[in-house]
């Protein structure tokens, strides 16, 4: 399913859906809440802006416990909430459980991995090619970096994030082939997206082992990051959201990961929204790099021709980003 035949489908639904009275649709976000300022917060500016461009209401709740997974799908079914949208692959497995049990109800997931999706005729998956946005920022990090050694901190060690990780080296080794490159995951326990002062400790120690630049895909976590990045002097790189204005002049770019638009479209669909597998890619404008004025003084034009030569090649399919999800590895990194 592409981008194109979503975004077809919500003006539909919008147009068949004038004048009519459409249940309330339900946000669940995940751990780490809706303010990280990374990928939780994405998905609440989305239903933010349909809020606001709609005089829609919805209902949510941020998980604070694993346990609550399921608890929060059954109780906003059972309020007839349509369509429930989850973040986090976490939620792949809750949705499977539920969704069943209430055909008439669309759930959406974001990040999550349904080998049997054909056998959830009510549940949209929607993934990102976040391999291909990190090998963007990769380029950027081995031509900003002085000391030919860059840093990546992950959250939650699952392969989601050694796919950022992954591409993010490709990006990162086909500027500089003998660039280092660091990497550190958080922990094993979904924490690990809410620990800022680890994240902070683990940037620390890759500055203390030359890393002048230090990508953060950590959810809440990368805002230690960001902040020790700061402290010391170096460059970092935030994630999902614009964090370039977290430390301006200190944030080389943020790998933008467009979860802000895939909830509004699904929300703008409402429950007419077409459900299946739904992939975004930078082809999609899915994924992306952020330039603005926080962060344009650091980046140099031949910075950018290079990026945008490699984003050209990318779409066109001259150039092919190997994913981590691929064989379970990377070919030029080591976890």
């Amino acid at each position: 399913m592409s981008m194109m035949k979503t975004l077809a489908g919500a003006v539909a639904a919008t147009v068949l859906s004038a004048g009519a009275v459409l249940a309330e649709p339900a946000v669940i976000f995940d751990l780490g809440g809706k303010f990280d300022k990374s990928f939780n917060e994405a998905a609440f500016r989305g239903a933010e802006r349909w809020a606001e461009e709609t005089g829609g209401k919805y209902l949510e709740i941020e998980l604070s416990s694993e346990a609550q997974r399921e608890q929060a799908l059954r109780r906003f079914a059972e309020r007839g909430a349509n369509p429930i949208i989850t973040t986090g692959f976490a939620m792949a497995d809750p949705v499977t459980q539920v969704s069943p049990d209430y055909p008439d109800i669309t759930f959406v997931n974001i990040d999550g991995f349904f080998p049997n999706l054909d056998e959830l005729p009510n549940v949209l998956a929607i993934s990102f090619a976040e391999h291909e946005g990190s090998y963007l920022v990769g380029m950027m990090a081995a031509k900003k970096s002085q000391t030919g050694t860059i840093g990546f901190v992950g959250g939650m060690d699952v392969p989601l994030i050694r796919h950022f990780a992954c591409g993010y080296a490709q990006g990162a080794k086909a500027v500089n082939p003998d660039i280092n490159i660091i990497p550190n995951m958080t922990g094993t326990t979904p924490a690990a997206w809410n620990d800022p002062v680890r994240g902070g400790e683990l940037a620390r120690a890759q500055v203390s082992q030359g890393a002048d630049v230090i990508y953060a895909a950590a959810g809440g976590t990368g805002v230690g990051v960001l902040q020790a990045a700061a402290d010391e002097g170096i460059l970092s790189i935030g994630v999902d959201s614009n964090q370039n204005h977290l430390h301006p002049g200190s944030v080389l770019t943020s790998m933008l990961k467009r979860v802000d638009v895939a909830v509004y479209n699904a929300l703008i669909a409402g429950d007419a929204i077409e459900t299946g597998q739904l992939a975004l890619s930078l082809a999609d404008e899915g994924v992306g790099y952020a330039v603005d004025e926080n962060n344009e003084s650091l980046l140099t034009e031949d910075m950018i021709g290079a990026v945008e030569k490699a984003k050209a090649a990318i779409v066109a399919g001259d150039l092919e980003v190997t994913s981590y999800y691929a064989n379970d590895s990377c070919p030029v990194l080591t976890f």
